[in-house]
């Protein structure tokens, strides 16, 4: 763990806790997924961990540290951050890990991650996601299930994992844990593709309950739900003044409506989709 710098202090006694991964770039449309991560760190995780050091990771002239002042008022350069937090949830250990997805070395990030996983012994390694879909924003989020391991789609109830093609770092990491003998699996909320610059506290909010869902601790998002009312309200104000966007949104209500839902298959076809046409 070459590049994994622990937190100050003892390193915290955890009993088989969920690891949660999210991170800002390809993998997270209306930002959903680290805005669910960050959700859960502040209630279920909120203690440092460890921190991935960046310098091996990112190429600084495509994604620059910032300058800021701090309490003190004094400069500092905030670098690009992939940040593990513990907690403990209703008598359940949880890590939770938000951060950017790397440039350089995926390797070797990932590698770094399982091996923090293994050394806090985790059972299970949960990688959130958001991917644009043809879906309205006026319907409840449909999230869809995925992991590699036959016994884990049953046990968990979730989907197979049949894509193939481009992928992201939580499609890597994803492999680096099945490669290892980690247990992991993947949560991806469906996000509308004609709001794809607004952030989405809805599909943040569906990822929270989710997961919380998946690890068996509740939790209790008022704060979510009251967002993720604000922005169905704003958006539907902004597509009410647009004839040809008021017509689309009706025939995504219709599908929606007629097909109870997005089905669990339909929603895996968008991701593998929405995977493969990313630039």
């Amino acid at each position: 763990m070459d590049h994994l710098r622990w937190a100050d202090g003892d390193r915290p006694q955890l009993h088989r806790p969920v690891l949660i991964a999210a991170f800002e770039g390809w993998n997270d449309a209306g930002d959903a997924a680290t805005l669910a991560a960050r959700w859960l760190a502040g209630r279920w995780a909120p203690e440092p961990l460890a921190e991935m050091d960046p310098e091996e990771f990112f190429d600084f002239t495509s994604t620059r540290p910032r300058v800021h002042f701090d309490e003190q008022g004094e400069r500092a350069i905030a670098w690009p951050s992939n940040a593990f937090t513990w907690g403990r949830a209703s008598g359940t250990d949880v890590v939770v890990l938000v951060g950017t997805e790397p440039q350089l070395r995926w390797r070797t990030f990932c590698a770094q991650v399982v091996d923090l996983a293994r050394a806090v012994d985790a059972r299970l390694v949960l990688t959130l996601g958001a991917l644009l879909a043809e879906v309205p924003h006026t319907r409840p989020t449909s999230v869809v299930g995925t992991a590699a391991d036959p016994s884990i789609v049953a046990r968990m109830e979730l989907v197979p994992s049949t894509y193939e093609g481009p992928t992201g770092i939580v499609g890597v990491l994803g492999g680096a844990c099945a490669a290892s003998g980690l247990v992991g699996a993947s949560l991806w909320a469906a996000v509308p593709a004609y709001v794809p610059g607004a952030p989405s506290p809805k599909a943040a909010l569906a990822l929270v309950e989710r997961t919380a869902d998946l690890v068996g601790v509740p939790a209790v998002a008022t704060d979510l739900e009251i967002a993720a009312a604000a922005y169905e309200r704003q958006v539907s104000e902004v597509v009410a003044d647009d004839d040809e966007m008021a017509g689309y949104l009706q025939s995504l209500e219709r599908r929606f409506d007629s097909d109870e839902g997005v089905p669990t298959a339909s929603l895996a076809e968008e991701v593998e989709r929405f995977l493969r046409e990313r630039p």
